[in-house]
């Protein structure tokens, strides 16, 4: 399984917050989203720059009590020409309050998984530029972009996060749908080596959990790592991955079931 380490992590969420902000310029504001249909180039980039601002708040502050945590948003600028100054103030400053000091520190983790609060945010503020970014450049008719090393770090965020704590508490609809009686799915990219791009799913009665590495499974998803982050992401369509040179081995309908009932609140 890949990890990036922090300094990476903080470097990628900058750089991907300058590709989106520079595709939501070239699509204009009020262009649809096509990947996220109830929002247009506006709202995507109001809702990246005012996340990337509440949550370097939540760690600047360092707060550990969600009841606690800021209820005022920053206010995004009326005037696109100022979109790209905004974005990168606001990606600028999520990834310097993820500093090194700030890994451990108690701070919030929505997740409640054994992540630090910080670490949590970290992955989330990258998913966000990355995932976002590629919708900012759909729309935009740009091409998108992300390493395989990112595109498998949030891979393994996003199991993680459907497999949370918190997801079963606020998602419990989902939670229940992707349980099962032992039904397995594998998730193997085509462009790492040495078994850090490969992502082992079972679905059991209890509830789905995960692992890195490849064993036998009722279906394997192959191919490089960013169609597969965006397959799951639901931001490339299952009918449309032999365009990402996507392979299917195996239940096809077991993956389309996992697609169906694991889109998160803000896709």
């Amino acid at each position: 399984m890949t990890e990036l380490n922090a300094e990476r992590t903080r470097r990628a969420i900058v750089e991907h917050t300058r590709r989106l902000a520079e595709s939501a310029v070239v699509a204009g504001p009020d262009a649809a989203v096509p990947t996220a249909p109830k929002w247009t180039i506006t709202d995507l980039v109001a809702h990246v720059g005012q996340t990337q601002h509440w949550v370097a708040e939540i760690i600047e502050q360092r707060i550990a009590d969600p009841t606690q945590l800021p209820t005022e948003m920053a206010a995004p600028p009326t005037d696109p020409r100022e979109w790209q100054a905004w974005l990168s103030e606001s990606a600028q400053r999520v990834a310097n309050a993820c500093s090194d000091d700030a890994l451990e520190a108690p701070v919030f983790n929505a997740a409640g998984d054994e992540r630090s609060g910080t670490q949590f945010w970290m992955s989330s503020m990258l998913n966000e530029a990355v995932v976002h970014g590629c919708d900012a450049a759909k729309a935009a008719d740009r091409p998108a972009d992300a390493d395989a090393d990112v595109a498998a770090a949030l891979i393994s965020n996003h199991l993680a996060m459907l497999t949370s704590p918190t997801w079963s508490m606020q998602r419990p609809e989902s939670a229940y749908a992707i349980r099962g009686t032992g039904q397995t799915l594998q998730w193997r990219a085509t462009d790492l080596t040495d078994g850090a791009g490969a992502w082992y799913v079972e679905r059991r009665p209890d509830g789905a959990t995960w692992q890195p590495g490849t064993r036998q499974a009722d279906v394997t998803v192959t191919g490089p790592a960013r169609s597969l982050l965006l397959i799951l992401t639901r931001r490339i369509a299952l009918a449309e991955s032999g365009t990402a040179d996507i392979s299917i081995d195996g239940d096809i309908d077991l993956v389309q079931h996992w697609l169906d009932n694991t889109a998160h609140s803000s896709d």
